[in-house]
C-alpha cells in the first residue's frame, strides 16, 4: 500500500475549496489524514470559524476508524450508542459525529487516507469532500458499484443531495 502524498493532499483541499466556491458555500476548513490517522495537510478559508481544525480532524478520523464515511459513522452511533461510546473512549483521536468525512481510496480501492470538511451543512461538506478527492484523481466510497461495494465491504448510504436545491 502506498501512502497519500503531500501534493495529492493539497490538491484535494484546493479542489474542495474550488467546489465550495462553485456551490457558494460558507467558509470551509479541510484536513487530509494519512491511512494511519496522522495529519498530512490542513487549510482553513478566510472567515471559517474557530475549532474547525478539531472538527475536521474528528470527522476524518472517525471515517478511518470505522472504514466508512463519517455520515455512516453517525448512523452507526444512532444504531449502537454503547459501541460508539466505547470506541470514542478507546480512540487516540477524537471522533466527531457529523457528516463531512470521506475515505480516500487509490486506484486499487485501498484506503490511503481520509478527508474531513467542515463549515457548511453536512451535505455541502460531503459534496465538497467528494469533489476534491475525485479532482485529485482518487476515489471515494461513492465511486463503486453496489456489487463492488459489497465485495469490498464498503458501507454506503443514500445519495447525498444539496439541500438548497430541493
Amino acid at each position: 500500500m502506498r501512502g497519500i502524498s503531500m501534493d495529492q493532499s493539497l490538491s484535494i483541499i484546493l479542489n474542495i475549496f474550488k467546489k465550495a466556491e462553485e456551490m457558494e458555500a460558507y467558509a470551509l476548513a479541510a484536513i487530509v489524514l494519512d491511512a494511519g490517522g496522522r495529519v498530512k495537510a490542513f487549510l482553513k478559508q478566510d472567515g471559517a470559524s474557530l475549532m474547525r481544525f478539531e472538527i475536521a480532524r474528528g470527522k476524518a478520523f472517525g471515517a478511518l476508524a470505522l472504514h466508512r464515511s463519517s455520515r455512516m459513522v453517525l448512523q452507526k452511533s444512532r444504531e449502537k450508542p454503547p459501541f460508539m461510546d466505547t470506541l470514542r473512549d478507546l480512540a487516540d483521536s477524537p471522533i466527531f459525529l457529523e457528516a463531512g468525512g470521506q475515505l480516500i481510496r487509490d486506484e486499487y480501492g485501498e484506503i490511503i487516507g481520509a478527508v474531513g470538511v467542515t463549515g457548511d451543512v453536512n451535505e455541502v461538506d460531503d459534496l465538497c469532500a467528494i469533489a476534491g478527492i475525485r479532482a485529485a484523481g482518487l476515489k471515494t466510497d461513492e465511486d463503486y458499484s453496489e456489487v463492488d461495494a459489497k465485495r469490498m465491504n464498503i458501507k454506503t448510504g443514500p445519495p447525498i443531495i444539496d439541500p438548497r436545491k430541493r
